[in-house]
């Protein structure tokens, strides 16, 4: 019994680091919009975009990480890694874009990048699966099934 109660433990812990991380991404998205802004009108505002890049990419290094550690505690599919693999993938492309400063291709790919992560923080929050059985219990196994960890 002491075994099963620390895996659901982890399995929660997990789970706890998966939403932070995606909240994290999110908000840092959504302060990258802001600095966009501040890059067009102070002198510190690119500066302050280029920080946000940074902390942006490593919020979606953090998303791998915790994908990643949910899987391993929980076992099953791997959607979320699939998900946070391929925003990593996404963000990547967007530094390249703003360094090469290809606003036209990097402002529509940042908006896009909001909407994931904000669905993607919905869906992470609510448990709301791609596949998963609402008729599950609710245990920590049951979480990690609904946001697409589990089978």
């Amino acid at each position: 019994m002491h075994t099963m109660s620390r895996g659901t433990t982890g399995v929660q812990g997990g789970l706890t680091f998966l939403k932070v991380a995606v909240a994290l991404q999110t908000l840092t998205l959504f302060a990258q919009a802001a600095t966009a802004g501040m890059l067009l009108t102070t002198s510190y505002g690119e500066t302050l975009h280029g920080v946000g890049a940074r902390v942006m990419y490593g919020a979606s290094m953090l998303y791998v990480i915790a994908a990643i550690l949910v899987r391993r505690l929980s076992g099953g599919i791997a959607t979320s890694i699939l998900y946070a693999i391929g925003f990593l993938a996404l963000a990547s492309i967007q530094v390249v874009l703003g360094i090469a400063h290809m606003a036209a291709l990097h402002v529509p790919l940042g908006v896009l990048m909001f909407g994931l992560s904000t669905l993607a923080l919905a869906r992470t929050l609510t448990g709301l699966p791609g596949r998963a059985s609402q008729s599950k219990p609710a245990d920590a196994s049951a979480e990690a099934e609904a946001i697409g960890t589990v089978r």
